[in-house]
């Protein structure tokens, strides 16, 4: 079979039927520590004003008003005795000088005047009965008399009815809107106070979290945090911190160093293994298989330097049908591997090309070592994928017998080896777990399942370039 291409490649097979399910979980949503924090300071501050405004109108609101009623009823008494004693010309020079002077005006008061009543709430209604307390029976509060606004109060002259009309404002501000409008203020003035508190409060949480998650991706540098705050607990943080990310800078370099070390060191003697091995050994078939072993361990050495690699990727928008042909054409050589390839039409992800394609790579080299038909000995694969939103999701399934469910949370570990691969173990076990490591580096997800009719299907989910 050497030298044939055993790969084919179908434009429509079989549809997979396991959709991306671990790659479509939604998280939870919940408020974020930001707005739960302006939540509780809003409803603190609101009921606060209520509060406040509550206890104003009970002490000294409402007194004011009553108390400024009893003395409207005194001026209209003294207005009543000083009209009830006075001729016919005094009592027209007191009716203009009420009206200049007081700002009162009396006229005579007509059976066929229309009138609005005073009273249309429990807090007018107070302040008409003392208005009646004070002046006696008969008394009449308007607020408007022909439409003509204001404050009405009808009495009585030895059988002549009178009209008083005065200004509202003699009773304080009885009107809802002035205060509605203090109270809106208020609340507005309370929950920007609130935010600009909140956003205070959370600042240094907000930076942590930024950081952490630079540290996650790798980027040590990035997630130092400001030891000069001025809050002694929040400077505390962050020296631990940062003392935290520099240990873990540190041992990372260390492991970097290290595994560039051994394989850079273990490069020479196997050169030269295989070097004397192609001069010394006479048995071509010895020779063979000691060729293979030597390459097999640099392919490990070669998955060392993989997943030690701690350069960040350089992320771009690359055709997924591009590095999907050129890792099938790479294994159209082997005879015990059948690829059926599904795209819809052309599919651009933003990912480093390189370490994309290396990604696919090894999903299909594991599945060429783990993932044969029982029946066949073949290795049928199927790669498939389509675009949602603002992802683009990509399956690369096997057909062959699958994998413990207890074991699937570890297959992504460094050097797990699951029963199957025990049996035949040519790896170094890095395999999966570089293929996580590099899919989260690019901001993407990545997920293994057991498929339905049998087999292990890899869920990856990257953005759309």
């Amino acid at each position: 079979m050497q030298g044939t291409r055993a790969v084919h490649l179908e434009t429509a097979p079989a549809a997979p039927e396991t959709a991306p399910a671990p790659l479509e979980m939604r998280p939870r949503v919940g408020l974020s520590l930001f707005w739960r924090t302006f939540l509780f300071l809003s409803l603190l501050l609101i009921g606060c004003i209520v509060a406040w405004l509550q206890t104003f109108r009970a002490l000294e609101f409402e007194p004011r008003a009553v108390q400024s009623a009893r003395q409207l009823a005194s001026l209209v008494n003294l207005s009543r005795a000083a009209l009830k004693y006075s001729d016919s010309i005094t009592r027209v020079w007191l009716i203009k000088t009420l009206a200049e002077e007081e700002g009162v005006r009396i006229s005579p008061r007509e059976p066929r005047d229309k009138f609005e009543h005073f009273v249309n709430d429990p807090f007018s209604e107070r302040i008409g009965d003392e208005l009646t307390a004070r002046m006696g029976e008969g008394t009449v509060v308007a607020r408007s008399v022909n439409g003509v606004p204001g404050l009405w109060v009808g009495f009585n002259i030895d059988g002549d009815a009178y009209w008083l009309l005065t200004d509202p404002s003699r009773l304080g501000p009885l009107q809802g809107g002035t205060w509605l409008i203090w109270l809106i203020t208020a609340a507005i003035l309370s929950l920007v106070g609130a935010a600009l508190i909140a956003r205070l409060i959370n600042r240094p949480l907000k930076q942590l979290s930024f950081a952490a998650s630079r540290m996650r991706d790798g980027d040590f540098d990035a997630s130092l945090l400001d030891e000069q705050v001025a809050t002694s607990e929040i400077r505390e943080v962050n020296i631990g911190f940062n003392r935290m990310a520099e240990q873990l800078s540190k041992i990372e370099e260390d492991r970097v160093i290290m595994l560039a070390g051994i394989s850079h060191d273990l490069r020479t003697p196997l050169a030269r293994l295989r070097l004397e091995t192609e001069m010394s050994v006479a048995d071509p078939e010895a020779r063979a298989h000691m060729a293979a072993d030597i390459t097999q361990l640099d392919a490990i050495i070669d998955k060392f330097l993989d997943y030690a690699r701690p350069d960040p990727p350089q992320l771009a928008s690359v055709s997924l049908n591009a590095i999907v042909d050129a890792a099938v054409y790479s294994v159209g050589e082997y005879a015990d591997m059948r690829v059926n390839v599904s795209l819809p039409g052309q599919i651009v992800v933003l990912a480093d090309e390189v370490e994309l394609s290396r990604v696919i790579a090894n999903l299909l080299e594991n599945a060429r070592r783990y993932g044969k038909t029982p029946e066949t000995g073949i290795a049928m694969v199927d790669i498939a994928a389509k675009e949602r939103d603002q992802w683009v999701l990509i399956k690369v399934r096997d057909h062959g017998t699958g994998v413990a469910p207890q074991a699937l949370n570890n297959l992504t570990k460094p050097f797990f080896r699951g029963d199957a691969a025990r049996t035949a173990a040519t790896g170094a076990g890095l395999g999966l777990a570089i293929v996580e490591r590099t899919l989260h580096r690019m901001g993407g997800v990545f997920a293994l399942a057991n498929t339905s009719s049998g087999g292990l299907a890899a869920h990856i989910k990257l953005r759309r370039g």
